[in-house]
C-alpha cells in the first residue's frame, strides 16, 4: 500500500486535508467516499527529490526539531515492542503537520512493501542523512533496534540542544546590531540633514568632524539604496564563491589559522566527529565504516580530506589515535582519550565522553566570546552616537556664544 495526500469536502462543505493508505488513487477515493467525504484532490505522497528525477512532493525535509521528535517517539514505541509499521503509523497520527505525516506515511509504505526501515529512510535523503540511516541499519542487523534508536535519539537531541543554545546566544547581539544599524541610518538620513542646514546657514567655520558628518549624511541620503544593493551582491557573491570546491577548501583551511575561530572550529568538528563515531560503533558498525560515515558528517572540506586519509590508514591496520594525530587538527585531549579507549577496549564509551567534553568546551568558548561582544557593540554604538552629537552640538554652542 502507498500513502496518498488528499483534499476532500465533508458533508457540511468544509475542506479537509490528510493522508491515508491505499492500493491506488482510485482506492483512496473509494475509502474517502466510505467516510462520507467528497475527494477533490488525491495524489501519491511520493518521496523527496532524487538525484535523477525532477518531480517531487516536498520542498524541504524535516526540521531539526521535527527530526528529534520523530526519532524520540519512534524509539519509545519500538521499545514497547510495537511493530515498526504500527509505530510509524502512530507517529504519523500524532503529528499535527500534514507535511510531516505525509513523509512518515511514505516511509511506512516502503516498509509495508518489504523494505527495511533503513532502506525506507534512505528514500528521504533531505530528512535522514547517512549517519541516521546507517545507525538504523546496524540496529536492524544486530537485533537491538530499540536500543539503537534510543542512542540515536539521545545523540540527535544533544546536537539539537547545542545548536539551539548557540542560536539563542547569538539572537540578542544580532538583534541589537540590526536595530542600531537602522537607528543610526535613520538619524543620518532624516534628522542630521535638517540640523546641519541650520549650522551651515549660520555661516560659521565648521570643525572637521562636522564636515565629515555632513559628507556622510549626504552620501547616505543619495546612495543608501546603492549600499544595500552592494551588500546584497557581496553576500550572493560570497555564497557562490564558497559553493565552489577550490575556494571552499581554501576558506575551510584558513579557519584553522584564525586565532579564536580556529579553536571553535577545531573543537566543534572534533565533537561532531567523535559523537558520530561513538553512536555508530556503539550500534555495531565496524570502525572503518563508521569513520567513513562520520567523515561525511563533517562540514569542513579540508578536514574531511584528512579524515578520508585517516580512514584509509586505519583500514591498513594503523591505530585510530595515530591516524587522527597525523591530521594535526584534533585537540591533544581527544587523542589521548581515544588512545586510552583503544587500549582498554572501550573505544565507543571513551568517544562518547570525548564528544561531551568537546561540546561543552565549544559552548564555553562561544559563551565567553558572546559576553565580550555585547559590551563591545554598546561601546561602538555609543561612540557613533557621541560623534553625531558632538558634530551637531559643538557648532550650535558656538552659535550661542556668538549671540
Amino acid at each position: 500500500m502507498a500513502a496518498f495526500e488528499y483534499t476532500a469536502l465533508n458533508q457540511k462543505g468544509r475542506q479537509q486535508r490528510g493522508v491515508l493508505e491505499a492500493d491506488s488513487a482510485r482506492h483512496a477515493r473509494q475509502l474517502l467516499r466510505e467516510k462520507d467525504l467528497f475527494p477533490t484532490k488525491v495524489e501519491s505522497s511520493g518521496a523527496e527529490p532524487s538525484s535523477k528525477g525532477g518531480a517531487f512532493s516536498f520542498t524541504s525535509g524535516l526540521s531539526s526539531f521535527e527530526r528529534v521528535l520523530f526519532i524520540r517517539q519512534l524509539a519509545t514505541l519500538v521499545g514497547s515492542s510495537m511493530p515498526i509499521e504500527e509505530a510509524l503509523k502512530a507517529v504519523a497520527e500524532q503529528t499535527e503537520k500534514q507535511r510531516v505525516a505525509t513523509l512518515i506515511m511514505a516511509v511506512r509504505s516502503k516498509v509495508l512493501e518489504g523494505y527495511t526501515l533503513a532502506a525506507s529512510l534512505r528514500e528521504q535523503p533531505k530528512s535522514f542523512n547517512a549517519l541516521f540511516c546507517s545507525t538504523v541499519a546496524a540496529g536492524e542487523q544486530s537485533g537491538y533496534l530499540s536500543k539503537v534508536l534510543e542512542n540515536l535519539a539521545d545523540y540527535i537531541e544533544r546536537q539539537y540542544e547545542a545548536t539551539s543554545s548557540v542560536k539563542s546566544a547569538l539572537f540578542y547581539p544580532a538583534t541589537v546590531l540590526l536595530l542600531a544599524f537602522f537607528i543610526v541610518g535613520a538619524l543620518m538620513v532624516y534628522v542630521v540633514p535638517d540640523m546641519v542646514n541650520v549650522i551651515i546657514d549660520s555661516g560659521q567655520q565648521l570643525p572637521w568632524f562636522t564636515l565629515v558628518l555632513i559628507d556622510l549624511s549626504d552620501f547616505l541620503s543619495a546612495f543608501w539604496w546603492l549600499l544595500l544593493a552592494a551588500l546584497a551582491a557581496l553576500i550572493v557573491f560570497a555564497r557562490w564563491l564558497l559553493n565552489r570546491p577550490r575556494p571552499r577548501l581554501i576558506w575551510d583551511r584558513f579557519k584553522f589559522r584564525i586565532p579564536l575561530v580556529s579553536r571553535v572550529t577545531r573543537n566543534s568538528n572534533a565533537a561532531s566527529y567523535t559523537n558520530t563515531l561513538s553512536i555508530l560503533t556503539r550500534s555495531g558498525v565496524p570502525l572503518v565504516d563508521a569513520m567513513a560515515i562520520a567523515g561525511d558528517v563533517i562540514g569542513n572540506t579540508w578536514l574531511k580530506q584528512g579524515l578520508m586519509k585517516a580512514t584509509q590508514t586505519v583500514s591498513e591496520g594503523v591505530a585510530l589515535k595515530t591516524s587522527l594525530d597525523e591530521i594535526g587538527q584534533f585537540p591533544p585531549m581527544v587523542l589521548h582519550m581515544i588512545a586510552a579507549g583503544e587500549q582498554s577496549g572501550e573505544l565507543d564509551e571513551m568517544l562518547g565522553r570525548v564528544a561531551v567534553f568537546q561540546q561543552r568546551e565549544v559552548e564555553r568558548v562561544l559563551g565567553a566570546v558572546l559576553k565580550l561582544i555585547e559590551p563591545a557593540m554598546l561601546l561602538v554604538m555609543g561612540g557613533i552616537v557621541l560623534f553625531i552629537v558632538m558634530a551637531v552640538m559643538l557648532p550650535m554652542l558656538s552659535m550661542n556664544q556668538m549671540v
